[in-house]
């Protein structure tokens, strides 16, 4: 049954989500959706499902007007979603999950066999071997992926959308979905497939549309026309990078040192060098793996493997980082970093004074307040040391995260998309003191989805999928492109 899309808009405040945006899905393809985050991808999903309604523009079904007032009702019409949040009810058994709208009765009692009965065959094609009386919330995640795959497919769709249907999936359980989808193109089933990564998305889509900053950049081209490249390009449009230009600063010594690192369930025989006063880049998608380095390294996670940073082993929790001079920057300043009911003094002090002891019970209120003037002057926060951190600018809370930690002077730099929300000034001044901390002689890590941000600050970028290192790229080869590539293709090993 096609569907087709006319003008679709949607705004959220003055943030323009989707602008005028058409789209078709043809009865026994597969239409793939791709872009960057914030391209517009999911809204256009949610619309398409019925999850939010647009602002402007129609849908059309089987050449007839349709209006969604909810997923249940786009449900009814014969399409259903699997959402990139998972919505698996983890205190349910995985037989109540696959039906949780329309359970099958016999009389006026459940049928657990019947259920099972229907489940087995969907759950045998997807590979999904676990207790149907099993609680869903004590599956691995990529087993609750595949759980909501199969509730959908016991739904006999006409119109399928997966919205990043495998960003849990190992290449096996990938290679069976494919395998599903081909056998449902087959039957007539049209499928909206949402997927960052773009080798995936050419293996199996018939067209692929691209979306760029709520527009479309690429409208429904086969996928036997285009390539890698073509589609990173139109994701990305022309940009120009002003790179920081790397110098021979760092010494020859290697400050951190991994090698075999892995991770339970996110990271697995990781190895690589940071020489101090290098900046090396970490670059994946979305559970990629290259976050967890950052956790293992900072006593936020244990590993195994062996560490060493700056001669000693890695540390056992985050005290014991700061103490030992690791200081992280985190991207959710809001919940990580900073006390926002306290004024900037106190978040500026609270490394320095309160984690690693330094302050002695003499020490005056004063002299914090002294403190937070310093580095407020380096960083150009706009705010008193006295201000309430939450009446801040978005951008100078980040730089008070920032502040927080320099005052305890670390020895080495990790950094979690430490920009994330600021404004271009803000993002400049953030730079040249990340810069300045490396000219130093500090080793930094610095982990960001801004790919413009990782070829304009590293040295080389280590680039991550499904827990494994597969690519390094020196400061020469660093675009965007590049990064996008090497992140979106395949399932390659370094």
């Amino acid at each position: 049954m096609p569907v087709e899309a006319v003008g679709l808009s949607k705004h959220y405040g003055g943030v323009t989500a989707l602008s005028d945006v058409d789209f078709e899905l043809a009865p026994g393809e597969v239409h793939a959706v791709v872009g960057e985050n914030g391209a517009g991808k999911s809204t256009l999903v949610k619309i398409l499902s019925g999850v939010v309604r647009p602002d402007s523009g129609a849908i059309s079904i089987d050449g007839t007007p349709v209006t969604f007032g909810s997923a249940r009702d786009a449900l009814t019409r014969g399409v259903a979603l699997v959402a990139q949040e998972l919505a698996v009810f983890p205190d349910l058994s995985v037989i109540e999950n696959l039906f949780p709208l329309a359970p099958i009765r016999r009389g006026p009692l459940l049928s657990p066999r019947r259920m099972a009965a229907l489940a087995a065959p969907v759950l045998d094609e997807l590979g999904l071997h676990v207790p149907l009386g099993a609680r869903a919330g004590t599956l691995p995640l990529a087993d609750q992926q595949l759980l909501e795959i199969g509730r959908a497919l016991l739904r006999r769709p006409a119109v399928l959308i997966l919205d990043e249907p495998t960003s849990a999936l190992q290449r096996e359980a990938v290679d069976r979905l494919m395998s599903v989808l081909r056998r449902l193109v087959s039957r007539g089933v049209a499928v909206l497939y949402v997927s960052h990564f773009l080798e995936e998305v050419l293996r199996i889509a018939t067209r692929v549309t691209v979306l760029r900053d709520g527009r479309v950049a690429m409208a429904g081209v086969s996928t036997s026309t285009v390539d890698l490249d073509g589609v990173v390009t139109a994701m990305l449009g022309s940009r120009t990078i002003e790179r920081r230009p790397v110098t021979q600063r760092h010494t020859a010594g290697t400050a951190i040192a991994v090698k075999g690192l892995s991770v339970p369930g996110q990271l697995t025989d990781v190895s690589f060098t940071v020489a101090a006063g290098e900046i090396v880049g970490l670059a994946g998608l979305q559970d990629a793996g290259h976050l967890a380095v950052l956790a293992a390294l900072s006593g936020r996670a244990t590993p195994t493997g062996h560490v060493r940073i700056n001669g000693a082993s890695a540390p056992r929790s985050p005290r014991a980082a700061v103490r030992a001079g690791i200081a992280f920057v985190p991207s959710d300043r809001k919940r990580y970093g900073l006390m926002l009911d306290k004024p900037v003094w106190q978040n500026t002090s609270a490394v320095s004074w309160l984690g690693i002891g330094r302050a002695t019970w003499w020490l005056r209120q004063q002299q914090l307040i002294d403190t937070a003037w310093q580095y407020g002057t380096r960083l150009s926060i706009r705010g008193a040391p006295t201000d309430l951190t939450g009446t801040l600018s978005g951008g100078n809370q980040q730089k008070v995260v920032m502040a927080k930690w320099l005052a305890a002077e670390p020895t080495v730099i990790l950094l979690d998309d430490p920009t994330r929300g600021v404004d271009i000034s803000a993002r400049a001044e953030m730079h040249a003191v990340i810069a300045e901390l490396a000219a130093a002689g500090k080793p930094v890590l610095l982990a960001s989805t801004d790919l413009a941000e990782l070829c304009e600050l590293c040295d080389r970028v280590l680039v991550f999928q499904r827990g494994r290192l597969v690519s390094e790229l020196p400061h020469t080869e660093l675009s965007e492109q590049a990064l996008s590539v090497a992140m979106n293709a395949g399932f390659g090993q370094r």
